[in-house]
């Protein structure tokens, strides 16, 4: 599978992952810091953004696709970052192919199991029938009642592309990613850790990462650093752009 990717800058490259219904633009609020030291080179995982659909999604499957980036782009090592979902893409793949990465940043995730608390938006975005709508705020106004949040709402209808005929349509695999939805919130299962300088950052208003997972940081992670920036929520990138930015670029 090759995955569609945006780049920008140049340097040693800095690879970002993105988060579940996420794309590579969400990056784009530090992306051009970070490329002022860094090649930053911005895929968006199977069956989100503009990368090819499959049936099948887990984590040892996407590291397997960022390998093949890897491959593909010529990189042989690679600083990496990844958010949420994307952070656990990014555990896998410095779990798994260990010599392809130089420093690995974690973004508000540990490696642990996840309770699915995304069935209502799968539930709400699948329940739409887009060939009946003319405009997006048509569609965000039919979601308010299943999800009330307007950057959310706002954010999930990134994923709306048009057709040539003006017809609305998911960029995403939406129905593929709902089905294969309890495989993205497993535990990370790695035969080995991963012994390279790693810096988990976690929001101080988030609870994706708490004082029980590390433990299980440490172990798949040894060198692992674990910092809290105190006014971020769980995406930590958009809420303190300046701050992330600084720490990134200290710890890189």
């Amino acid at each position: 599978m090759q995955l569609h990717f945006k780049q920008l800058g140049h340097g040693e490259p800095l690879v970002l992952l993105h988060g579940l219904f996420g794309q590579s633009d969400n990056w784009f609020g530090v992306a051009p810091k970070l490329a002022e030291k860094f090649h930053v080179l911005i895929p968006d995982l199977r069956n989100h953004g503009h990368s090819p659909h499959h049936a099948e999604m887990n984590y040892p499957l996407m590291a397997a696709d960022v390998e093949k980036f890897f491959t593909a782009q010529k990189i042989e090592n690679a600083f990496v970052i990844g958010h949420s979902m994307g952070g656990k893409v990014a555990m896998q793949f410095a779990l798994d192919f260990p010599a392809r990465v130089k420093k690995l940043i974690v973004v508000d995730m540990a490696p642990r199991a996840y309770q699915r608390v995304h069935g209502h938006i799968f539930e709400a975005l699948l329940a739409l029938d887009l060939s009946s709508f003319q405009t997006r705020s048509e569609i965000e106004t039919v979601l308010v009642p299943k999800i009330p949040s307007l950057n959310l709402r706002r954010f999930l209808l990134k994923n709306l592309g048009r057709d040539d005929q003006g017809k609305f349509f998911w960029k995403m695999n939406l129905r593929g990613v709902a089905e294969n939805y309890s495989r993205l919130g497993e535990v990370l299962s790695p035969k080995n850790n991963f012994r390279k300088s790693t810096l988990f950052i976690r929001g101080g208003k988030s609870d994706y990462i708490n004082a029980a997972d590390e433990d299980q940081i440490r172990r798949l992670f040894p060198l692992a650093e674990i910092q809290t920036i105190p006014t971020a929520d769980h995406w930590v990138h958009a809420d303190a752009p300046e701050e992330f930015v600084r720490r990134v670029l200290d710890f890189l």
